[in-house]
């Protein structure tokens, strides 16, 4: 028996997932911590985490995964990473981390990335980056340039999270255009490194490593790797991409007009279009997609909401006394929609691209101490993430893009009905649900990179639906005035 083995660098956790090559499907998983990976705030905005907790946690969920699963060390054909995206690695010539990374939530680098959008030009810089410079990797390296000089001085290559775990696997310090792309250090226009902005920014180019194909052979498992992790040393790693990207690949997201949703601890919609469309306010982001090609354009128009997630933990926590996510979904149900009047805006983890990199803070509006108990905030939150994220889905139809089905794994927030009823019936789509997630992606696209799937069609051959729910006019109705009154109350 062969298989291949996805790797999920998340900001949560880190999961491993075993595909069986004969079947198209996963064989076993396991996700280390049992509980959340804890992010570092140093100060308010700020957030990291080291990246050798991301190795410690692979190397834990893969003695998870080998007590569940009866594979031999010699039956991994290849190898895909998934990865938190935006983070900023940063190593010494010796491949040592010189501090924590600054992760995707972390909201330093605004003012230098807004500075940068106007200077350089709003136009030049949608036009050649497709966004603003904002908060993205290169401008939180340019933080570190200007505050921690010391550190910046014995950088010799930066990285993103899915870098820095490939490096480890392989020692090849290497890079991919749609990472570049992620990190708005790719002119798409020009079809190069992004050197205007990096010249503006005074960073040496010579620390950007360089790309390597996003399917095919991108380095091998070397021998200390392959020890730590209990596999065989030589296995290709043949693919790595960011977590949305990759998400968008795992549901066979890949030509125009197609889209997909996650809802973890970020919500994510992300809709493949085949032109270098951008927002005139870089609300929502347009990335090189994981299966473009100089013949075949393909861009992912991806709208991210921070606060998703983590908010149904944060109220897990400090509100329901740690009762299980069923249980809380459950006492949400109950409460009618629009949660009598309690209105939740879910912005409190970190600066937000669709506010305009505003970080306002979560909120709850109207609410009422002999009204509204712990179900209607329950509801109230899960109804605000919906609303919160089609706000951030107007703009993007404004570009050009079709909401009719949008396609999302069964799991996280989507494991909630009154969530998945929510989401359809707002944004008027159909919601198909399907057995699998980022690892499994990841995993799938190892085997194209390899060429142990000759096309699409057979790496996708596992790939099913679990449960399709589709818009009630009925409920659409009252879901509309319930987001009217939500968008009315918004502020920022």
């Amino acid at each position: 028996m062969k298989y291949l083995l996805g790797i999920d660098i998340g900001s949560s956790s880190v999961k491993c997932s075993l595909l069986s090559i004969e079947s198209g499907v996963s064989v076993g998983s396991a996700y280390s911590p049992s509980t959340e990976m804890q992010i570092l705030s140093p100060e308010p905005g700020f957030a990291e985490q080291d990246p050798e907790i991301w190795w410690k946690e692979l190397r834990n969920a893969m003695a998870m995964l080998a007590d569940e699963c009866d594979f031999k060390k010699n039956e991994i054909a290849a190898i895909g990473i998934s990865y938190q995206m935006h983070g900023l690695v940063m190593l010494d010539k010796e491949g040592n981390s010189l501090r924590s990374s600054i992760i995707w939530c972390d909201s330093r680098a605004v003012e230098i990335g807004n500075n940068a959008f106007k200077t350089l030009g709003e136009k030049f810089c949608l036009e050649h980056y497709l966004n603003s410079p904002g908060n993205l990797t290169a401008s939180k390296l340019k933080w570190v340039k200007e505050h921690q000089p010391d550190i910046y001085k014995k950088i010799h290559k930066i990285m993103l999270p899915g870098d820095y775990i490939a490096y480890k696997l392989t020692g090849e310090m290497r890079t991919s255009i749609s990472g570049l792309s992620e990190g708005v250090m790719w002119d798409a226009l020009n079809e190069n490194i992004a050197y205007d902005l990096l010249k503006f920014y005074d960073i040496d180019e010579r620390m950007i490593c360089k790309p390597v194909a996003q399917f095919g052979e991108q380095g091998f498992l070397i021998e200390k790797a392959a020890s730590e992790l209990g596999l065989s040393p030589s296995i290709p790693v043949c693919y790595r991409a960011g977590d949305q990207p990759n998400n968008a690949f795992s549901l066979n997201v890949l030509n125009p007009g197609e889209v997909a949703a996650t809802a973890g601890t970020s919500g994510v919609v992300y809709g493949v279009i085949d032109k270098p469309s951008y927002d005139d306010a870089s609300r929502v982001n347009t990335f090189v997609h994981v299966n473009h090609r100089p013949d075949q354009n393909r861009y992912g128009v991806l709208l991210c909401v921070n606060g998703t997630g983590i908010l149904n933990s944060w109220l897990q926590k400090n509100v329901f006394n740690n009762k299980s996510y069923p249980e809380i979904n459950t006492l949400a149900s109950g409460i009618s929609i629009g949660a009598e009047g309690l209105l939740c805006y879910p912005f409190g983890n970190g600066a937000e691209r669709v506010l305009e990199n505003k970080n306002p803070g979560a909120q709850f509006k109207n609410l009422h101490f002999n009204r509204h108990a712990n179900p209607h905030l329950a509801r109230a939150a899960q109804e605000g993430i919906v609303y919160s994220l089609y706000y951030g889905m107007e703009i993007m139809m404004q570009m050009g893009l079709t909401l009719s089905t949008v396609r999302a794994g069964k799991a996280n927030m989507f494991l909630s009905n009154v969530f998945a009823e929510a989401f359809s019936n707002t944004t008027g789509a159909s919601v198909e649900l399907f057995n699998t997630d980022g690892a499994q992606g990841a995993a799938r696209a190892a085997g194209l990179g390899a060429g142990i799937f000759k096309n699409e069609k057979e790496a996708f051959a596992g790939l099913k639906i679990l449960e399709k729910i589709e818009p009630q006019k009925h409920l659409q109705t009252q879901y509309e005035e319930a987001y009217q009154n939500w968008k009315s109350n918004l502020s920022f």
